[in-house]
This record gives C-alpha cells, structure tokens and sequence, in this order.
C-alpha cells in the first residue's frame, strides 16, 4: 500500500488548498451582495431546504452552533434570512429565505457551479463521477474517523452528532 504523503503532499494539504482557493473565490464573488464564503453555504443550503432549524442546519453543515448563530446572525442582518420560533417548540430557531435571499438563488447555483467546472477542468464525465465519489468517500471516512477517537464526549465534534 502506497504513503499518501508522497512527493506531492498530503491528502490534507491539497484538501486545504482547494478549500482556501474555493473561499477566495465565493468571497470575491460575494462581495458585492454584502456576503462572504462564511455565509454562502448556510444560504445555499436553506434555499433548498427552507424552515430548518439552526440546529439542524448546524448538523447538516457539520458546523458547530456557535459558527452557524454567527452566519445566521450576518444573514438576518444582511435581510437574507430571518429567524422565527417554532411554533410548537419555543427552545427552536427555525430558519427562512426572505424575497431578498430567493433572489440572489440563481447567481449562488451559478458561483457553485462555475466553481465545480473549473476544478474539473479537463476531466472526463467518468472522471467528474470518480473525483466526487472519492471525496464522498473522505468525508464519510473523516467522520468515522472522528467518532471512533471521540464517540459523542461532547466539544465541537459532538456538536456534529445529530
């Protein structure tokens, strides 16, 4: 079995250079409609799921609660969202796109799909499907990984467990 940390790095590295490339991107493209890449995928994900509750966005996400009160708050601010009580359930926040959210929909599904062109820039629709199925992989394995060393003691990483 082959070092993943070969002459060309680590898994980590190129996962963390793409994540930094794919902030700087969304924050320049965000700029514009007073948001940045720290509150772009909260409104993605609400635009397709209306009415979650901040915690289970916070566990869809796989963001700590105090991390998704904070881009709520910018987005309510922002007039994107707004915050209401469940009514059957005083304790919960659920979370809804405002007209002014619905509208910048189509340019978020257009910064999500550019972004996902470039990177797969030169790749074959059968290559598109195995890079994604990897990563999919990543992320399910990252997270068995997780709640192997720490199974729900609490701390960000409990935060996840939904």
């Amino acid at each position: 079995m082959g070092d993943c940390r070969g002459k060309e790095g680590s898994f980590g590295r190129w996962v963390s250079i793409l994540y930094r490339y794919g902030r700087a991107y969304s924050d320049r493209e965000l700029r514009t409609y007073g948001l940045g890449s720290g509150q772009f995928i909260f409104l993605h994900v609400l635009l397709h799921r209306d009415g979650l509750s901040q915690e289970e966005l916070a566990c869809l996400l796989k963001i700590d609660k105090g991390t998704t009160a904070r881009a709520l708050k910018r987005l309510e601010d922002a007039g994107y969202v707004t915050r209401c009580l469940d009514k059957h359930d005083k304790r919960v926040n659920r979370v809804f796109v405002t007209e002014k959210g619905r509208a910048i929909g189509p340019k978020l599904a257009e910064l999500s799909r550019t972004w996902t062109d470039a990177l797969a820039r030169g790749f074959s629709p059968t290559e598109r499907e195995q890079a994604t199925a990897l990563l999919k992989r990543m992320a399910e394995n990252a997270a068995l990984f997780l709640q192997e060393k720490d199974p729900g003691q609490g701390g960000e990483q409990g935060d996840y467990q939904c």
